[in-house]
């Protein structure tokens, strides 16, 4: 776990986690594809921070940053239910 800190980057985690909670709020879509899109979306969100430069770096810090972002939101839902 700690090499995937190493690859988290914090604002395409945030972006993805608000565009993530608009996705299964708003839209009326099966939750199971919003780890897909979320870890696609973090490659594209990724890659534009860093340039427009593609790397496997960058490949990985936008998979791991954009399914951190799920892992996110279902971590808070998970607390606030067994509160």
């Amino acid at each position: 776990m700690e090499i995937l800190q190493d690859y988290i980057v914090i604002i395409v985690m945030a972006i993805c986690l608000a565009i993530g909670y608009i996705i299964k709020h708003f839209l009326p879509m099966d939750n199971k594809w919003i780890p897909l899109i979320m870890g696609v979306l973090g490659v594209v969100l990724n890659t534009w921070v860093s340039g427009w430069m593609f790397t496997p770096e960058i490949l990985l810090g936008g998979l791991a940053s954009g399914l951190a972002s799920t892992g996110a939101f279902e971590l808070v839902r998970n607390m606030k239910k067994s509160e």
